[in-house]
Parts: C-alpha cells; sequence; structure tokens
C-alpha cells in the first residue's frame, strides 16, 4: 500500500471510529457505495473517484486534502487548537525513540502523522 492510499484509509477508519456506533454499513449507504466497495477503501485496497470523495468529506465534515493527508488540520479546528498541536508535538518529539535507539527521519514521519491523527481524534471539540 502506497503512502497516500494508507494515509486516505487510516484516517477514513479513523473517521468513522470517531463516531460510536457508525458502521461500514451505514456509511456506505450515506454516501451510494456498496459496503465491500467502503470496507476495500478502509483496507487500502481500492480509491475512491472524486465524486465518491467528495461525498465521504461532507459525510465527516472534513476536507478532500485532509483525508488524502495533504493538510493535517481538520476544518473545525481554530488557531489554538493548530497551536495546541504544534506544542504537542514538539513536547513528544524528544521520546521518538525505539529500544533507546533513534528513529530513522522516515519512521519519525510516520509517528508525527500517528501522533497528529491521535491528537485530532482527542481534540475535537463540539
Amino acid at each position: 500500500m502506497k503512502g497516500d492510499q494508507f494515509m486516505f484509509a487510516n484516517r477514513l477508519k479513523e473517521l468513522r471510529k470517531s463516531q460510536p456506533g457508525l458502521t461500514q454499513e451505514s456509511i456506505a449507504k450515506q454516501i451510494g457505495v456498496a459496503k465491500t466497495t467502503y470496507a476495500s477503501y478502509e483496507q487500502g485496497k481500492r480509491q475512491p473517484d472524486y465524486e465518491v470523495l467528495s461525498k465521504i468529506a461532507k459525510r465527516f465534515d472534513v476536507t478532500i486534502d485532509y483525508l488524502l493527508g495533504n493538510n493535517e488540520t481538520p476544518k473545525w479546528a481554530n488557531e489554538k487548537d493548530t497551536n495546541d498541536l504544534q506544542k504537542f508535538l514538539t513536547e513528544n518529539e524528544g521520546s521518538m525513540t525505539y529500544g533507546g535507539e533513534n528513529l530513522t527521519k522516515e519512521e519519525k514521519e510516520k509517528l508525527k502523522i500517528a501522533m497528529t491523527q491521535i491528537f485530532w481524534s482527542r481534540h475535537k471539540h463540539d
């Protein structure tokens, strides 16, 4: 699975799981695709066309850029939220090791993406 595809699949799964009780089947119905098609999006086996991608973005109230990993910041985030994220990442940057060894640049980027996703999923406000 390519990086962009992995990013999209992870974001899609995270968004669905952030809404308790939301199933793959219910989202599939809402966006007009088969459940198996939607499941393949979350597994990174398929990519939706632009029309379906747009429906997914609207359904979760995020931008297409966010879904594709081109923009880390959700649509609902304000300036304080983005400053809080930067503080969170900076405070945790020094602890990016594995078994006492420093991570590679690529590993640090992957960890930063994961930490950003965790931050946004826990930080969302009503």
